[in-house]
Order: structure tokens, then sequence, then C-alpha cells
């Protein structure tokens, strides 16, 4: 039986964890197209390039990250 409550906490760390990269990824991801489509409204390039572009290297980035935390 304690074996099985000493578990409990490190599940709860994971969940947090996995929360937290959650949380980091959707706001990351909103702040990048907020701020490509000012780009974009800005500069004008006729087709929506950092609306593509930001998000996209959000996500990269946060896999990089992601990869780098789990290996350890």
């Amino acid at each position: 039986m304690q074996k099985m409550n000493e578990k409990k906490p490190q599940n709860n760390n994971l969940l947090y964890q996995y929360a937290g990269f959650a949380f980091q990824l959707l706001a990351g991801l909103g702040i990048a197209v907020f701020i490509g489509i000012k780009l974009d409204g800005w500069i004008k390039p006729g087709i929506p390039v950092f609306v593509w572009l930001l998000p996209l290297l959000v996500i990269i980035v946060t896999i990089i990250k992601a990869v780098k935390d789990t290996s350890k």
C-alpha cells in the first residue's frame, strides 16, 4: 500500500509538467499568430508569411525543448 502512495506525488509532478508544457505551447502559438498578423499587416507581403513562419518557429523550439527536457 505504501508503494502505491509513494508513486502518486510523482504522477502529479508529471501531470503538472505536461500541463505547463501545453500552456507554454498554446500561449506561444497565440502570441506568435498575433505578432504574425500585425507584421503581415505592417509589411504587407501579399501572402501571410509571418502568420505561418512565427508559429512554425514556436513549434520547432517547443519540440527541441521537450526533447531536451525528456532526455534527462
